[in-house]
């Protein structure tokens, strides 16, 4: 009798990576090697199989730490963990859980953020990523995130940089590729016409970049045909809804909860906040991403608890 296995695995590799597979393709990849200063998921397949994001900036060698999608934050306590220019770390402290199944799965672990001076952690930070298989090769990846200071409290300071950042496949954006930026309030491109901020710094619900996808990310074959993109969805649940939002025709997109102020998280009240990104063919359609973003509004925020069960240290638990 053949082993059935779930649509939705979780792979662990070699050299700090973990791979997770839908239909037996992969989806994504999980970089958490101290090689870094702050672990990245690489690539994120779209339905094609070629990756919507890339490493680095296509004009600029200064943007080492735009690594496909990352965390991190450019004032944290006034200390800089977004650049690759300090000591500052976010590391993989350890792994909680690994859930495999048909209709998803689930990868959680515990991140530090240390200030790279003594070094001292100023913040753990649960992460626990939910992928979902949606239709025609597509893809839903939830990222919930929970910050627990050391202290009784801590301030993400005023920035435009923070907290979960997106660097699109060269392809994909408006300056180096034939992409577009599009938000659910109807808007396109960065700036308008004459040059001045159109989607940058707007609040909305969602944010998308789409364009033609070429193999290899910057291969040379004609597939513009071949159009996909990322649909990167706000949160009801996360303070400043619907968020402000920092975006470049360049090819990078984040919500930006910090843009017009400071948010504390403390002991007593850890800050949450949830993100989803949708990956999907051809052009962004409005009418699914407000259908997704309803879905994605009543979808359960889970919390990590010590397990009962054998062979199994920690547990997901649904709020």
């Amino acid at each position: 009798m053949s082993q059935q296995f779930p649509r939705c695995q979780i792979v662990p590799l070699p050299d700090d990576q973990v791979s997770v597979l839908i239909d037996g393709s992969e989806r994504t990849r999980w970089h958490y090697g101290k090689q870094y200063p702050r672990p990245f998921f690489f690539p994120l397949n779209g339905p094609s199989g070629e990756t919507l994001t890339r490493m680095g900036h296509p004009g600029a060698p200064n943007h080492d730490h735009h690594r496909s999608i990352w965390f991190a934050h450019n004032k944290l306590l006034g200390i800089d963990f977004w650049s690759d220019n300090t000591k500052t770390r976010i590391q993989q402290k350890e792994w909680l859980v690994f859930e495999e199944g048909d209709d998803k799965a689930i990868v959680a672990t515990r991140l530090g953020w240390y200030d790279g001076h003594e070094p001292k952690e100023l913040l753990d930070q649960i992460v626990i990523a939910i992928f979902r298989p949606a239709d025609d090769g597509e893809t839903l990846f939830e990222l919930q995130s929970i910050f627990h200071p050391t202290a009784e409290s801590i301030e993400f300071q005023q920035t435009n940089f923070g907290f979960l950042a997106v660097r699109v496949a060269r392809s994909i954006s408006e300056h180096f590729g034939a992409g577009k930026l599009t938000n659910s309030e109807g808007l396109v491109g960065e700036k308008d016409a004459a040059g001045k901020p159109n989607i940058f710094g707007k609040q909305a619900r969602w944010m998308d970049y789409s364009g033609p996808v070429l193999p290899g990310e910057d291969g040379t074959e004609n597939s513009a045909d071949i159009v996909e993109g990322i649909t990167y969805f706000d949160h009801p649940t996360n303070l400043g809804f619907p968020n402000r939002w920092h975006v470049r025709e360049d090819g990078w997109m984040g919500a930006s909860p910090c843009m017009d102020g400071p948010l504390k998280t403390t002991r007593a009240s850890p800050l949450r906040m949830r993100f989803l990104l949708h990956t999907h063919r051809g052009a962004i359609d409005p009418s699914q991403a407000d259908t997704i973003a309803k879905r994605f509004s009543n979808w359960p925020d889970f919390d990590v608890t010590r397990s009962s069960k054998p062979h199994e240290h920690y547990s997901l638990r649904e709020l």
